[in-house]
């Protein structure tokens, strides 16, 4: 049964939406348009949008079984946050595969390298002393079952810097997906900060305020790590199709993927049985906006039928419950379009 939220998001004006007019310019990320479209979904997927509206939402669906897909918004660029630690995990996973790197290799942190920001406790916040060593198969699981930033950092160190996976992406057909900085740099952006700066250690409460408006709008606007809704899609196709990596990184990250629990979004509309492997993302507030709410991931029911689904949220006003709500119902339109 939908909830309120879908109930009212289906009543609103769909075709009113039509999947133009936004109030913000978002840049396109080239990918192609599907050829076949899911009716019955593109018009839930629709009034969603129209609900969640004045934030904007993108989602592309792609059923691998019957090559039916819906879109909403989905060659426009939305920032990722923590979604991009699949593509990372992708990437350190290639290197694994041609032996350029091993799971067991070691890698050090120091303690100006821990941030926060991890759903559940991991490598920050178990950090003890100066230096801690982990290894490269201990960092994945944090980045990815756990959306550790000191874990996907330390990942992104270790390969060389952000343009590598970029390189990575670009060089297996993922156009519609770039990583350009880490988590410590998307941080520098969101709190209206210039690169090495600190924040003033005699700073008023209303220059702080000030500061942090300017972070969000310049968080808004920086094109960098961003993903297309059809540039995620992309990227769990050629992942399942394992056309990334080898079968058995494939199913490693897979099975990190499925492992991520917490948040829980698209997975919350899931019917008992039906398994998610997903990544999610989240950026910080301004008041009652949310500049990115995101989840990407497979679909897989027990006789094997699997859907992609990418959603992004950006700048919304709804609340934390709303948020969810709309996710779930994505997740519920999905199921009953797909898999009835």
């Amino acid at each position: 049964m939908a909830s309120p939220y879908m109930r009212r998001a289906l009543a609103a004006a769909v075709l009113a939406l039509a999947c133009a007019g936004t109030s913000h310019a978002l840049p396109a990320l080239g990918q192609p348009a599907p050829t076949s479209t899911n009716e019955t979904l593109q018009h839930s997927l629709e009034a969603l949008a129209q609900g969640a509206r004045p934030g904007v939402l993108g989602v592309a669906v792609l059923d691998l079984d019957s090559g039916a897909s819906a879109r909403i918004n989905a060659d426009q660029a939305f920032p990722m946050m923590s979604v991009f630690k699949a593509p990372v995990a992708a990437a350190v996973l290639s290197h694994i595969d041609a032996g350029t790197l091993s799971l067991q290799q070691p890698v050090t942190i120091t303690r100006d390298q821990v941030m926060g920001g991890s759903a559940i406790p991991s490598v920050g916040a178990h950090f003890r002393g100066e230096r801690m060593t982990f290894t490269v198969e201990q960092l994945l699981k944090a980045a990815v079952s756990e959306s550790d930033n000191t874990a996907v950092n330390a990942l992104i160190r270790t390969l060389g810097g952000p343009s590598v996976v970029t390189d990575y992406l670009h060089a297996h057909g993922v156009d519609g997906m770039r990583v350009d900085i880490d988590e410590a740099q998307v941080s520098q952006v969101f709190d209206g900060l210039r690169p090495g700066e600190k924040e003033p250690f005699d700073e008023s409460h209303d220059a702080a305020k000030e500061r942090y408006q300017r972070g969000y709008k310049a968080f808004l606007d920086d094109p960098r790590n961003r993903s297309s809704p059809d540039g995620a899609i992309v990227f769990l196709h050629k992942l399942v199709g394992r056309e990334l990596l080898s079968p058995a990184s494939t199913q490693r990250l897979l099975a990190l993927m499925e492992a991520q629990t917490i948040p829980n979004r698209l997975r919350a509309g899931l019917p008992q049985g039906v398994r998610l492997a997903d990544k999610t993302g989240s950026s910080g507030s301004l008041g009652a906006r949310q500049a990115a709410y995101n989840d990407i991931g497979i679909i897989t029911w027990p006789d094997g039928h699997r859907v992609l689904v990418a959603a992004f949220l950006l700048d919304s006003p709804m609340s934390d419950k709303a948020r969810s709500a709309l996710y779930a119902d994505i997740a519920r339109s999905v199921v009953a379009a797909t898999h009835p």
